[in-house]
């Protein structure tokens, strides 16, 4: 079960909520701060004094008056006209993502939203009501307004849901879950969308999914030095004492366990002084990327336990704020920078993967075939880590720099941080399988070296890779067996073969 108090909320946390299944609850302490706000948007109410978004227009209509008969249907408006996005439609994952996170921005009671609307946002969730968000249409200031509307759309009867992957209008998908859609009232439809989840939920999953690539880096690493008989002189704790930057001596000491018990890299005449940067610079390239992750994990963390819409309401005060904390400019650079440190990742491993092709640099049969010629071997797979290393190139250039005016040029700066957030996705992918085709060369240029001197940690790998593609003795489709080691990534079970016996890595 995870429990949404609006504050301590980890991304790791959401996301194993998501991918396992957990029931979301609410705290009941904190429900009572959210029904105080909410008193005080009835205040102002009765007031008339004029409050953005509450009795008055959005955007550059804020200075068009809402009578008080009209404010509910001003809230279904808002979820309405803002529903117009394009493109594919986001995974369920990240919509399930996106409704945990905004309900738990709402719980930290400065929204003015009633508590059962956010008692029925986190029902979707429990009852696997999945609304279809299109991924497109959203620059990331303001808020991710139009992806929250369709999320929203549901929670009024509208819009479109899977329920039990089943593609139902709203209104149909929630009775098919026993819930009953809500009517929006004053201020209500301007908390739901008034947020940067969208960009977040993206966040959240990239970086768990990132935590697990950055280490299982190490492991292809490791590979490929045995593979090429690196020189271990490069990983010594002195050398990394002296530019102690975090990462970087994470990084080479994952390395040392992992090669610990090598007798391809300890102990032998390479007949060289140095190697290649790809090679003696891991530590240093795979550690600024650890570095870069670090940061962007804390200002994920504090992002999503944070209030982001507008006006915010302060009811011990009694007092309405309007300010711009929807701004995903924090949110937009971060993801920007993880998204450059991932490309990285994938560019040293893909000079790796070229050490290892090439006979010249390696001393092993051409394209690790023995039949070369007649046999093209790993050639191929080599192009299309090469191509996907350029793509992120494309992909790298930062989203966050970029800046267009809306709403007639009120909301004159924005951040584009759901543009950062998916090319964030891709990159990520795109890593993933880059990854995958070091290990499948690494592995098979294995076969040429003499495996009882592998180490303990390295020969789990080994075995686990051979379970599923056995060595290349004749030219095949390689692209299903660059899929299932990918998946053996993205799942964990590369690391966990290399942790049986090197423990658990940093």
């Amino acid at each position: 079960m995870l429990k949404l108090s609006g504050s301590n909320l980890s991304g790791h946390d959401v996301v194993r909520a998501v991918r396992q299944g957990w029931v979301i609850s609410l705290d009941t302490a904190q429900l009572e701060k959210v029904a105080q706000a909410r008193e005080l948007v009835l205040r102002l109410l009765e007031s008339g004094s004029p409050v953005y978004g509450i009795n008055t227009g959005f955007g550059k209509l804020s200075e068009t008056s809402i009578s008080r008969e009209s404010v509910a249907e001003l809230q279904r408006n808002l979820i309405l006209s803002h529903s117009c996005g394009v493109g594919e439609p986001f995974s369920g994952e990240v919509v399930k993502a996106m409704i945990i996170l905004r309900a738990n921005a709402l719980m930290k009671g400065h929204s003015g939203i009633r508590p059962e609307v956010i008692r029925l946002l986190i029902e979707l969730v429990n009852q696997n009501v999945v609304p279809v968000v299109p991924s497109k249409g959203s620059v990331g200031a303001s808020g991710d307004l139009v992806p929250l509307a369709h999320m929203s759309a549901v929670l009024i009867g509208e819009g479109e849901a899977y329920y039990r992957d089943q593609l139902l209008p709203g209104a149909k998908a929630l009775e098919r879950a026993g819930l009953a859609p809500v009517a929006l009232e004053a201020k209500e439809g301007l908390a739901l969308i008034n947020g940067t989840q969208a960009m977040t939920a993206q966040a959240v999953l990239a970086l768990y999914d990132s935590d697990i690539l950055l280490k299982s880096a190490d492991v292809a690493g490791s590979l490929t030095m045995e593979a090429l008989r690196a020189i271990p002189h490069a990983l010594d704790e002195r050398v990394h004492a002296l530019r102690p930057h975090q990462g970087q001596i994470l990084v080479a000491a994952n390395l040392r366990r992992l090669l610990d018990g090598s007798r391809l890299v300890h102990g032998s005449d390479h007949g060289r002084i140095q190697d290649a940067y790809s090679l003696r610079c891991i530590p240093q390239v795979h550690g600024a990327t650890r570095d870069a992750y670090k940061y962007v994990e804390e200002v994920i963390n504090t992002e999503i336990n944070s209030v982001t819409d507008n006006p915010l309401l302060f009811p011990a005060e009694g007092h309405v704020v309007s300010a711009g904390n929807f701004h995903g400019q924090p949110v937009a650079l971060a993801l920007d920078f993880l998204g450059i440190a991932l490309a990285e990742l994938g560019n040293i491993a893909e000079r790796r993967i070229e050490r290892l092709v090439n006979p010249q640099l390696s001393g092993l049969p051409p394209f690790l075939t023995e039949s070369s010629g007649l046999n093209s071997g790993y050639m191929i797979a080599q192009y299309t880590a090469a191509s996907l290393v350029s793509e992120n190139k494309v992909l790298a250039h930062p989203a966050s720099v970029d800046s267009i005016p809306t709403s007639a040029n009120q909301e004159d700066h924005v951040s584009m941080g759901s543009i950062a957030a998916r090319k964030l996705g891709s990159i990520l992918a795109n890593v993933q399988n880059v990854a995958a085709i070091e290990i499948l060369c690494a592995c098979q240029a294995l076969e040429f070296r003499d495996r009882s001197a592998m180490a303990p940690a390295t020969r789990a790998v080994y075995e686990l890779v051979r379970s599923v593609v056995p060595p290349l003795e004749e030219d095949r489709v390689l692209a299903g067996e660059i899929k299932v080691v990918r998946d053996l990534i993205v799942s964990g079970q590369v690391l966990k073969a290399a942790e049986s016996t090197a423990g658990e890595l940093d």
